[in-house]
């Protein structure tokens, strides 16, 4: 994609790393930053897009960031091995939590093992070997197990914090957040690239007919619509992913349980019950009420199961905590997102903006 980019003809492409903004009575700029050999120096435009990643030194300026840690990710990359279903994701459900395995190239699959918290066990004194082989490995599908402890003995490990963060955007004058920077999920769905390539969409319609961005006030009043705009998809995305990776997770809870298998069974009922899930899982149903419907589905669903064919005391105190449950994991994450903006965008005044007048 840079190299796509740098071959425009209207495209200067300058790398190096970016330190900080700089701001002139409340309005951004541009940039100043620093090159490989040392060098500092700063850029001018009259828009500013800030998208330096999950780890942005630069967020805070621009937006009132509540970052979460649920897990950190170790990753491996397994050689010569085949996957249960050949060219498809798999997700195998591990106790405490996912373990993630998808192709990378014929020969090559990658692992991603999810370790609650925020600490991992150490690499370097084989801490995390340890845990991969005794915790992890015999969870995996045979045909991956050999590969798989390879991998561990080469000891090309690799660990990244997994981090969620809901868009909390404060509009600044020429300037404008995106992607991780100012928006995280759990990666566990891997919307994170569908999301960040909507919003790219939807920003270029929304700058397509501008011809002057040097009105930084009424440039940045009418880009406030974008971060109401995106929130259909980026929602949906968002909220199914920090769902599911709590339904997924290993749980004492009996109802946790039921509501995981019960996940399980309405996905292999097919048709609409799958094919809905799957089209909000890819953005191509971008309706966070449809998501509601499904998830709260699964979750009768899992009640129906418990209740046939003879209910008893048990099973309905089991079934009623499961429906407590699904709306614990569900509607905390639907606050942290906005209501508002999430199930009724058009009541937003952004929604309307109209570009400013050249």
């Amino acid at each position: 994609m840079r190299h796509k980019a740098a071959s425009l003809p209207n495209v200067s492409l300058e790398q190096g790393s970016v330190t900080s903004l700089i701001e002139e009575k409340g309005t951004v700029k541009g940039i100043q930053y620093k090159t490989k050999d040392g060098q500092e120096f700063m850029a001018y435009a009259p828009l500013t897009i800030v998208c330096d990643g999950g780890f942005s030194n630069l967020r805070r300026s621009l937006s009132n960031p509540k970052v979460d840690v649920p897990s950190c990710f170790v990753g491996l990359i397994l050689e010569n091995c085949e996957l249960p279903h050949a060219n498809h994701g798999h997700v195998i459900i591990a106790d405490p939590s996912p373990i993630l395995f998808y192709p990378i190239s014929s020969t090559e699959i990658r692992c991603l093992v999810d370790v609650p918290g925020q600490k991992v066990p150490s690499v370097s004194n084989g801490e995390m070997a340890h845990y991969l082989k005794t915790m992890v490995a015999p969870q995996i599908p045979p045909q991956l197990y050999t590969a798989f402890i390879t991998a561990v003995n080469k000891g090309n490990i690799r660990t990244m914090t997994n981090r969620s963060m809901p868009a909390a955007p404060q509009p600044t004058p020429g300037a404008l957040l995106l992607g991780d920077a100012f928006n995280m999920r759990h990666p566990l769905t891997g919307g994170g690239m569908t999301v960040a390539l909507s919003d790219i969409v939807l920003l270029r319609d929304l700058l397509r007919p501008l011809h002057n961005l040097h009105d930084a006030s009424a440039l940045c009043r009418y880009l406030e619509s974008f971060y109401t705009l995106r929130k259909p998809v980026a929602s949906t995305i968002n909220t199914l992913a920090g769902a599911l990776y709590k339904v997924f997770s290993a749980s004492a809870d009996k109802a946790r349980e039921e509501m995981r298998e019960a996940c399980f069974d309405y996905l292999n009922l097919g048709g609409a019950f799958s094919e809905g899930p799957i089209s909000l899982l890819s953005g191509l149903n971008p309706h966070p009420i449809s998501l509601v419907l499904h998830f709260f589905a699964v979750a009768i669903y899992g009640v129906g199961r418990l209740l046939l064919p003879f209910p008893s005391p048990t099973r309905i105190w089991t079934g009623a905590r499961l429906i407590s449950g699904a709306s614990g994991i569900i509607f905390p994450i639907i606050r942290a997102e906005g209501v508002r903006q999430m199930f009724f965008p058009a009541t937003v005044p952004a929604y309307y903006r109209a570009p400013p007048v050249d």
